[in-house]
């Protein structure tokens, strides 16, 4: 874990709300709408990206849908960097490209405007938590398929259990994260 963040990951982590069997039965839902409803957590929680991210060289920042977006772009605001949206599909009204992949409990797929980015762009990509893996390395594809560097992945949770941090990994992204939780 980052040394700058140790201080804050206990106090984050408490203020996420598990939700059982939900989405379906046997998976533990993490509910980040607490951080983001209490001022300080959510301000603390910004800042935690923030001062992590404002010395590196970033083009843009992509959040991926829907719990992305409000991380990802206030962070975006925070850096006066642009913002690009990864969404589930067919919510995109532009030329898009599209990457199908595999989710705890079922399938899905996630597009990007065509020109949402482009080549050597350095792109930060933020969603609010790492389960498998599988929605991260989506995105990441897609905005490979750009030509753009994905200069880091990052979230708020991690579930290292599921194993899509070691998957991130694994694939060549470096990846940050504020918290973890054990099991599912």
């Amino acid at each position: 874990m980052d040394k700058a963040v140790a201080p804050y990951a206990d106090y984050i982590r408490e203020r996420i709300r598990t939700v059982p069997n939900w989405p379906q039965p046997g998976v533990m839902f993490r509910d980040i709408t607490p951080l983001l409803q209490d001022p300080r957590t959510f301000r603390l929680l910004v800042d935690v990206f923030v001062h992590r991210y404002m010395g590196q060289k970033l083009d843009v920042i992509a959040g991926v849908d829907a719990r992305g977006f409000i991380l990802g772009s206030v962070v975006a605001y925070e850096l006066n960097l642009g913002f690009v949206p990864v969404r589930k599909k067919g919510k995109l009204p532009f030329d898009t490209i599209a990457e199908e992949y595999e989710l705890e409990y079922g399938s899905a797929t996630v597009e990007l405007h065509a020109d949402a980015c482009k080549a050597g762009d350095r792109v930060l990509l933020i969603d609010d938590l790492v389960a498998t893996g599988g929605t991260l390395m989506a995105a990441a594809n897609l905005l490979k398929r750009l030509g753009a560097n994905v200069v880091e992945a990052a979230a708020i949770v991690d579930l290292p259990e599921l194993g899509g941090s070691q998957l991130i990994r694994q694939n060549g992204i470096d990846l940050f994260t504020v918290c973890d939780f054990s099991g599912h």
